[in-house]
Order: C-alpha cells, then sequence, then structure tokens
C-alpha cells in the first residue's frame, strides 16, 4: 500500500493512505533505504509503501520510501557534534513551495532571519515567497522599505492578516495546487495560517511571550494538512518556529550563488574567487552595496552567516 508521510518523529510516524485512512506506523526493520544524511528519517510529504502491522492492530509498517523529488531542511545543532551526516534536520518533503511567514511586530520583524529562510530555499532548489502577516499591526516604513527590496531581488511578497482576512485571497491563491512549507520565527502567525485555510482550527495559537517580545514555542512538530477552500485547494506543513537558523547544506564558499543578487558577481571581483569581498580593491560585491543593487542588510546578511558556516566543524571545504 501507498501512504503520504502526515507527521513525524525519529521513530513514530503518521501516515495517510490514498483512500485517505490514517495510521501510526514505524519503520519495518532497522533500515530504510533513501533516509541516508539526515538527522531524521522521515518528514511530512514523504511517500512510502507500508504493509499492515501484523503484532499491533490499526499500526503499520513502512517497508520503502519514494525518491524525493526535493527536501527542505535545515542545519541540526544536536547533530554537530555526533557527525556530519546527521547535522541535517528534514522539515519536509516533496515541497513545491517555501512559505517565508514573517511579522511587522510582535515578534519584531528580522529580515535577517528572512534571509537565511531565502538561502536554504534556494540551497534545496525550491521556490519561495515572503507572506508577512499581522499587517493589522503595523504599518512600519522600514519593513516596507525591506519587504520591498526583497520585491526588487524577484521574491513574491504578499501582506496579510490572517485575523481579519486582508490578502488572505492570494494567499490561497499562491498555495493552492501545490505542496507548501509554513516556515519562520515562533509568534509570526504560521498556525493562524493554517487555521484560516480550515474549517475548524487543528493547531494551537500562542499569545507573544510579553517580557521578551517573541512567540512561545507552541507548534512542537511539523504536520501536513490538506486544505479545500473557495479559491484554491492544496496541502500545507506546518512547521515549528524557530530563533535562530544557520542554513544546513551550504558550505560558505558557495553562500554567494544561493543570494539572487549576488550570484551574478560571483568570480568577478579583481581577485576573483579568492576575494573575501571586505576589504579587497575591485570587489564587485562591495560595489553593488555601495551602489545600492546589493541592501546593506543584504550583505550584512552575507557576512554573518558565511562567518557562521566557517565556524562549523565541516565548515572548511576540503
Amino acid at each position: 500500500m501507498r501512504g503520504r508521510i502526515i507527521q513525524a518523529s525519529r521513530t513514530i510516524f503518521t501516515l495517510k493512505d490514498e483512500a485517505g485512512r490514517e495510521f501510526g506506523c514505524r519503520i519495518k526493520g532497522k533500515v530504510l533505504k533513501g533516509v541516508e544524511g539526515f538527522y531524521n528519517p522521515l518528514a511530512p510529504g514523504d511517500w512510502v509503501e507500508f504493509e499492515n502491522d501484523p503484532v499491533h492492530e490499526g499500526s503499520a509498517l513502512i517497508t520503502v520510501l519514494e525518491t524525493r523529488r526535493s527536501a527542505f531542511t535545515r542545519l541540526n545543532q544536536k547533530g554537530l557534534g555526533v557527525h556530519r551526516s546527521r547535522a541535517t534536520q528534514l522539515l519536509a518533503a516533496n515541497v513545491d513551495l517555501v512559505v517565508c511567514v514573517t511579522a511587522p511586530a510582535s515578534p519584531p520583524f528580522r529580515p535577517r532571519f528572512i534571509d537565511r529562510l531565502l538561502v536554504q530555499g534556494e540551497a534545496a532548489g525550491i521556490p519561495l515567497i515572503i507572506v508577512c502577516n499581522k499587517t493589522d499591526l503595523s504599518e512600519d516604513p522600514d519593513v516596507e522599505e525591506r519587504l520591498e527590496d526583497f520585491s526588487r531581488i524577484g521574491y513574491e511578497v504578499l501582506r496579510v492578516s490572517a485575523k481579519t482576512g486582508e490578502g488572505m485571497d492570494g494567499f490561497i491563491a499562491a498555495l493552492s495546487g501545490k505542496l507548501s512549507v509554513l516556515a519562520g520565527q515562533s509568534g509570526v502567525g504560521k498556525s493562524s495560517l493554517l487555521n484560516a485555510l480550515l474549517p475548524f482550527p487543528v493547531r494551537r495559537v500562542g499569545d507573544v511571550n510579553a517580557k521578551y517580545d517573541r512567540g512561545n514555542h507552541i507548534t512542537s512538530s511539523a504536520v501536513l494538512v490538506e486544505f479545500s477552500v473557495p479559491g484554491g485547494k492544496g496541502a500545507v506543513v506546518d512547521t515549528p518556529g524557530v530563533r535562530r537558523l544557520v542554513p544546513g547544506g551550504v558550505a560558505p564558499d558557495q553562500l554567494i550563488q544561493y543570494m539572487r543578487e549576488f550570484a551574478p558577481l560571483e568570480g568577478k571581483c579583481s581577485f576573483g574567487l579568492s576575494c573575501s569581498h571586505t576589504k579587497e580593491p575591485g570587489c564587485k560585491i562591495m560595489e553593488a552595496v555601495a551602489a545600492g543593487v546589493i541592501h546593506e542588510d543584504r550583505y550584512e546578511s552575507f557576512l554573518r552567516i558565511r562567518e557562521e558556516l566557517s565556524a562549523l566543524p565541516f565548515g572548511k571545504r576540503s
């Protein structure tokens, strides 16, 4: 039988078969071919073959993982001290669209976190959009300036409010016919956006921590939910919020390839590929920053992400 994983931990999974029935399941045996290189073997969106569990009635055993056409991941901090192959955490599989969810306030707008999500999505080769939720809370000109710059470099930006319904028609249209993954910091409203697509809430929604002005971790595991509403239908993976993101599977000297306005300048500096893009004369990246082709904040993101990647145990390429 064939089914799709809709929720997963490292050892226990929930899948839905092609008839819409749900099963609790585990992997048959000790090894499942195709899961090598990840901290966790399966994630929402994975298609698998399974059989009934002869020991546990109503449960299933996963026997085969179908080849993934895409994988959205993050660096797993727990795996760093274990082995390089376990440092990548699979968040969702077979994804058609990455939705980078942010908010103008409550929690504060953090464009450099968006930069990191964009790098992760670009490295995976998955199309991305930016959704600014909670537009009813603020009209900060600084936020608008950064959102406009994301639009300028080629990203679709949607301004929505799950609370008031503003912009939700465009949000539904963007997700229709796709398996989308909602990613962003805690408190930006990912679960609220998902609940707005459904006839009844399926995800808990938490308040922003007033003391620290950041979201509380309410969503503890990723879950795949199908939706069908006037204007479209599709499936969404809601992921737990994160406060710090280091892109996984990206080497420091590859980073420039995954930042859209940087990539065309790779290797064109006077010092070629050996340019550090910090002090050398004839650096095309620094010239682009001075000319406004690259936003100063994006340049700072580039430097910080590269520094963090270089500091990883396997940050230096051999």
